[in-house]
């Protein structure tokens, strides 16, 4: 079950100590990912996990990878030599493929960060996931919509280069105006869906549930992508919906609810 590190969601301690626990494997396709995105990158896998493997796949020999070599000692990431055999064919493909399947039988794994914004990794994708194990993607924008769906969670590279300014817990949207909103109807309806599922008697739904269902439906929803840094934050700003704080329980901290508005 891919964790969701922007749902507002408090884990309870032995959760979050086997959260801490999940070892993962990172695999970087150096010919089709900018080295300006690492520090994001792996801060993001450590919301995951425990980044055990570190790997990057490319033509060393090469120039254009330049700004990757200044990179790879900081950050203890392995790279693995792949010469370029034929002009215009991406050979690093292959030599990922293969040892991500070695991995997967030779290591204690358990998941995989798949980093490349191409579809060639579709299929492994799905054979990793076939054996139980959570795949994270991580690509472009551009990246095909098949390799994105095949991903538990796949998280756009654009959102890691980002580096926001100001309070953290400032809510407001930085592309979108928030009267937008109101009339994009296939994040309503992804919102709304998930919420009246969830919902109880009252219409109130659990925003931690709701940010699982949400992820399960669609593996590339992030409320960064609109703006915002948590779930919870991205409700707020929508005005068909509205939210309450509940005390949790046990008194520690406090639960956050989403019901969509009903008509007066």
């Amino acid at each position: 079950m891919p964790l969701l590190p922007f749902s507002n969601t408090s884990f309870p301690a032995n959760q979050q100590a086997e959260l801490s626990q999940t070892k993962l494997a990172v695999l970087i396709d150096a010919d089709n990912t900018p080295s300006a995105i690492i520090e994001g990158l792996l801060d993001e896998v450590a919301k995951y996990g425990v980044a055990s493997v570190k790997r990057i796949y490319g033509d060393w020999t090469s120039t254009h990878l330049r700004s990757w070599k200044e990179k790879l000692l900081e950050y203890a990431i392995q790279p693995i030599q792949q010469f370029s055999y034929t002009t215009g064919k991406n050979a690093t493909d292959s030599a990922m493929i293969i040892d991500a399947m070695d991995l997967l039988y030779s290591q204690k794994l358990d998941g995989f960060c798949i980093v490349s914004s191409d579809s060639d990794f579709t299929r492994l994708a799905s054979r990793l996931r076939e054996s139980g194990h959570t795949v994270y993607g991580f690509g472009e924008k551009k990246t095909p919509r098949a390799f994105v769906s095949v991903c538990d969670k796949f998280v756009y590279t654009e959102i890691l280069r980002e580096q926001e300014e100001g309070d953290e817990d400032d809510a407001r949207p930085a592309s979108r105006p928030r009267k937008e909103f109101k009339d994009d109807r296939r994040l309503l309806k992804l919102l709304h869906d998930a919420v009246e599922d969830l919902a109880d008697e009252s219409g109130w739904a659990y925003l931690g549930s709701v940010g699982q269902k949400i992820s399960n439906r669609t593996g590339d929803f992030d409320p960064r992508n609109f703006g915002f840094r948590k779930l919870g934050d991205l409700f707020r700003a929508i005005p068909q919906f509205e939210t309450e704080e509940r005390p949790q329980e046990n008194g520690a901290g406090h639960q956050v609810y989403i019901r969509w508005k009903k008509k007066r």
